[in-house]
C-alpha cells in the first residue's frame, strides 16, 4: 500500500491517501478548505493516475470534512463516518466560527462507520478500529500488512487529542489508545491527523500522557 500526506487548511490537518497496485484510492479525512487545496488535491490524483472509490473519516471535527464535498461531488464517491460523530459535521459552521474559517456545504453521510468492521479498496483491507475519547464516534484504520495506522486526532507525536470539546472524554481516549492502539505492537507506524508520523513505540517511551498511566498503573499493582 502507497500512503501520502497533504497538510491543508489553517489548521495544518493531515490528509491521507491511500492506494495500491490496482490505483483505487481512498481518501482519509479530506481536509483541502479552498479552490488552491482542491486543485493541489485533485493534481496529486490526477498525477499517480489513482481512482478515488471512498472518503472515509476517522471523525467528525470540520477542519477533517472540509474537502468531503467536493471529493462527493467531483468523483461521485461515498462519505463514510460514524453515526455517533454526525452531530459535529451538522455543526460545522459553528465550530469552525470559533476558529475563524468559513464552512461551506457539509456533506452527507453514505456509510455508517459504525455497522463496518473493516474498509475494501483493490487489494487492500482497512481494520476499522473503536477510539471514542476525541470524539463519541472517533475510529482508526489499521492497514496490518504494512502495519500502517490512521489515528485521526486520537494519538500524536508526543501528545493525544483534546477531550475538552463536545462529546470528549479523557478516560476514553486513554482507554483507547492503552487497550486499543498499544496492543497493536511497538513497531506499528502512526498516522496522525495532525503533525509528523510517529510509532507506537516511540510513543511508549516519550509520550508523557501514555507514561503517566502507564506508571500508575504499575504503582497500583505494587501496592
Amino acid at each position: 500500500m502507497k500512503i501520502a500526506c497533504l497538510t491543508f487548511n489553517p489548521i495544518q490537518e493531515n490528509t491521507y491517501l491511500l492506494w495500491d497496485d490496482t490505483s483505487e484510492c481512498v481518501v482519509i479525512d479530506a481536509g483541502n478548505s479552498s479552490p488552491r487545496e482542491d486543485a493541489a488535491l485533485d493534481d496529486f490524483i490526477a498525477r499517480h493516475g489513482l481512482k478515488p472509490v471512498l472518503a472515509a473519516n476517522t471523525h467528525g471535527h470540520f477542519d477533517h470534512t472540509l474537502g468531503v464535498e467536493h471529493l462527493k461531488q467531483r468523483y461521485g464517491i461515498p462519505f463514510a463516518l460514524s453515526s455517533k460523530d454526525r452531530f459535529l459535521v451538522d455543526n460545522a459552521a459553528t465550530s469552525g466560527s470559533v476558529f475563524g474559517v468559513r464552512i461551506g456545504a457539509m456533506p452527507s453521510t453514505d456509510i455508517d462507520l459504525e455497522q463496518q468492521q473493516e474498509i475494501r479498496f483493490g487489494q487492500t483491507r482497512l481494520q476499522i478500529l473503536r477510539t471514542p475519547g476525541h470524539t463519541p464516534g472517533h475510529v482508526a484504520f489499521y492497514e496490518p500488512e504494512s502495519k500502517s495506522l490512521f489515528t485521526g486526532d486520537t494519538l500524536f507525536r508526543e501528545s493525544i487529542g483534546r477531550t475538552d470539546l463536545p462529546g470528549g472524554d479523557y478516560s476514553w481516549i486513554m482507554r483507547s489508545i492503552l487497550d486499543v492502539i498499544v496492543p497493536l505492537g511497538e513497531e506499528v507506524r502512526v498516522y496522525p491527523g495532525h503533525g509528523p508520523e510517529t510509532t507506537i513505540g516511540h510513543e511508549l517511551l516519550y509520550n508523557p500522557f501514555i507514561v503517566e498511566v502507564l506508571n500508575e498503573e504499575v504503582n497500583y499493582r505494587n501496592q
